[in-house]
């Protein structure tokens, strides 16, 4: 079990994520921060291609297009199942700022059976 928001993680995460079907035009590059956390704030992004999780790492990337924010404890309950990403979206739960047409044009995929199934995978790898 990789503990929850670690290099560790997002590196056993991207290996799951490897089965995620091909999704032309579903390319982003995303920052994320997640505050209050016991550890302080964590901020970590992903390279997004076609669907393909290509990179994820710890840290900030210089050229991100959007940046998500949100407090550890709404993170937390996206990751688990017991909070929806869209509806945290849309209740101003995960704050945007850049590209938001970026991040409208990736929200549907959040309800597609195979990103559910993904989420739960990862769940069950992460130690919180």
């Amino acid at each position: 079990m990789a503990k929850w928001l670690t290099q560790e993680w997002l590196d056993e995460s991207r290996k799951l994520a490897e089965t995620q079907p091909e999704r032309p035009g579903a390319s982003a590059r995303m920052q994320y921060v997640v505050t209050g956390g016991p550890d302080g704030d964590i901020r970590y992004y992903w390279v997004l291609v076609d669907g393909k999780l290509l990179e994820s790492a710890v840290g900030d990337l210089a050229d991100a297009e959007v940046t998500l924010s949100q407090s550890y404890e709404d993170a937390r309950r996206i990751q688990k199942g017991e909070l929806d990403a869209n509806a945290a979206f849309m209740q101003g739960r995960v704050k945007v700022t850049g590209n938001m047409a970026k991040v409208m044009s990736l929200l549907p995929i959040t309800n597609s059976p195979e990103y559910k199934k993904l989420q739960e995978d990862i769940t069950a790898i992460t130690e919180f």
